[in-house]
């Protein structure tokens, strides 16, 4: 199963771009940090993550302020040219 759920703040927003089936699509990015335990241990992490998201969810994400913090939902992938993994996001709400 490929389900991710990311508490996380909008931190870049590019322009709204359409597919070639003439969908919506937007490419932003999204920071994340928390406390963990690992091992016994409390770790603080922090991830930087690309994101896209399609269609109604890109029109509305592209409407939140850069800084705002939600929970993403969706699935990752890796794109054609294999160098990072993206969060195709599929829903957000406020966190």
């Amino acid at each position: 199963m490929n389900r991710t759920d990311l508490s996380a703040s909008i931190v870049e927003l590019q322009t709204l771009r359409y597919t070639p089936a003439g969908l919506p699509a937007l490419d932003f990015r999204l920071e994340h940090e928390s406390s963990v335990q690992e091992a016994g241990l409390t770790r603080q992490v922090k991830a930087s993550v690309k994101a896209v998201a399609i269609g109604a969810v890109a029109e509305r994400v592209q409407r939140q302020p850069i800084g705002s913090f939600w929970r993403f939902s969706g699935f990752l992938t890796t794109p054609r040219n294999g160098k990072s993994v993206v969060l195709h996001v599929q829903e957000f709400q406020q966190d």
